[in-house]
């Protein structure tokens, strides 16, 4: 179940994370995947890990947010089975202090990024019989986070576009789903802890933990595992849908 043989497919953001996550998922499912990234050190270290497991890779190195380089990207690889949208800034701030270059930076990467794949892999979907695409939204998407007023407008956007490809394309074979993970321990959070709270690293991960009902933060290959699915075979009667991956948060924090 879940094999990927003889599909392509471009993840974007694969450099680290929860795209290098999907990455290394989707190669042991047997594609061939595409480690997109504007980091050319992070996307060739992800390949050679997926060539020395015995997988297929190649890096495509590429800003989401330009649109002339993810079409130039996306006509190198060909044919695209399977797109997942999982480049991503995040940012902390709300209304009042976030400034007009930290949200345009948000739009331009998380939003327009989005659209940007999307644009340019449809038409090769439509052209080939299908595919299917899955965006990374997030709770933020649908439930309010302090501080989060730039990352929530850009989720929400992404959920928005989903609904919207799912329906313009049914028609042609081509399904697009969306998740939205909680939260999940990746380098970004390490950082960030390291940033913020130097010294108190341990205890503010522990607490950001607890915001979870089930008590801790999701890992990266937990998050892969669902969008394995939504992107195979075994998911073909599924589109237009979110699915959130949240330790319990959107349903049980009350």
């Amino acid at each position: 179940m879940f094999s990927l043989d003889n599909k392509t497919a471009v993840v974007t953001g694969a450099g680290s994370g929860i795209g290098k996550a999907v990455a290394l998922t989707f190669s042991a499912a047997k594609a061939h995947v595409y480690v997109a990234d504007l980091n050319v050190e992070n996307a060739e270290a992800t390949v050679r890990e997926i060539e020395e497991a015995g997988g297929k890779a190649s890096a495509l190195v590429c800003d989401v947010s330009i649109q002339q380089e993810v079409i130039k990207a996306f006509q190198h690889v060909g044919k695209i089975d399977i797109l997942v949208n999982s480049a991503g800034v995040s940012h902390i701030g709300r209304a009042d202090n976030t400034t007009s270059e930290d949200f345009e930076r948000v739009f331009r990467v998380n939003v327009q990024g989005v659209y940007n794949c999307l644009h340019a892999v449809i038409p090769s979907m439509k052209s080939n019989g299908g595919g299917a695409i899955l965006n990374l939204a997030s709770i933020a998407a649908v439930v309010g986070l302090p501080d989060r007023f730039a990352y929530s407008m850009s989720k929400g956007a992404v959920y928005a576009m989903t609904l919207s490809v799912a329906k313009d394309y049914i028609k042609d074979n081509i399904r697009c789903n969306s998740i939205s993970p909680a939260r999940v321990h990746t380098p970004f959070v390490d950082g960030f802890l390291a940033k913020n709270y130097p010294g108190q690293e341990q205890e503010m991960f522990e607490k950001l933990s607890r915001t979870q009902p089930i008590g801790r933060m999701a890992s990266p290959e937990e998050i892969s595992k669902l969008v394995l699915y939504l992107c195979s075979d075994e998911a073909s009667f599924i589109t237009g849908n979110d699915y959130p991956i949240d330790g319990g948060f959107i349903k049980l924090n009350n």
